[in-house]
This record gives C-alpha cells, structure tokens and sequence, in this order.
C-alpha cells in the first residue's frame, strides 16, 4: 500500500496551530473594527481637535459671546436637533 509515512512531525503540528490562531485573531480583529464604537468616535475626536456643537457652545458662553438667554435657546435647539435626526434615521 501506499502510505503517507509519520505524518506531519512536530513542526508541521506547530506551524498549524500558529497558522490557525493566527487567521482567527485576524478575524476577530477585522469584525471589532468593522462594528461602530462610541469610544473611537471620541477618540478620533479628540485627536484631532474637533469639537461637538455641545462644546462650541459651552466654550461661547463661558467666555461671554453670547448671553444665558440665548445659550439655553442654543442648547434646547441642539437637543431637539439630535432627537429628531434620530427619529428621521429610523
């Protein structure tokens, strides 16, 4: 008959495994950077300096460009703005 001999050997054992770990951690890693994440959003953010509306606004009254009046005006138009954008995705 026509046999394969011993097999792999310990090498081709160990090459396997690795190969294997290897290609799922790179899709485990693939499929948590695919999906949405609050946390990068405000990591990404923060590095490069950009502000939300939220803050731009905080930062304008606290120096005094505008007046408590019309920040709460400002911050009630925000709230309202982001609710309802929601509501429109869905």
């Amino acid at each position: 008959m026509m046999g394969y001999g011993w097999g792999m050997g310990a090498g081709g054992w160990i090459a396997m495994i690795v190969f294997w770990v290897a290609l799922v951690a790179l899709v485990a890693w693939l499929i948590v950077q695919a999906l949405p994440s609050r946390r990068r959003e405000d990591d990404r953010d923060r590095l490069t300096g950009a502000e939300t509306a939220e803050q731009i606004l905080d930062r304008r009254y606290a120096v005094g460009e505008i007046d408590a009046d019309t920040y709460q005006v400002m911050r009630v138009n925000l709230a309202s703005g982001r609710t309802s954008g929601r509501d429109a995705a869905r």
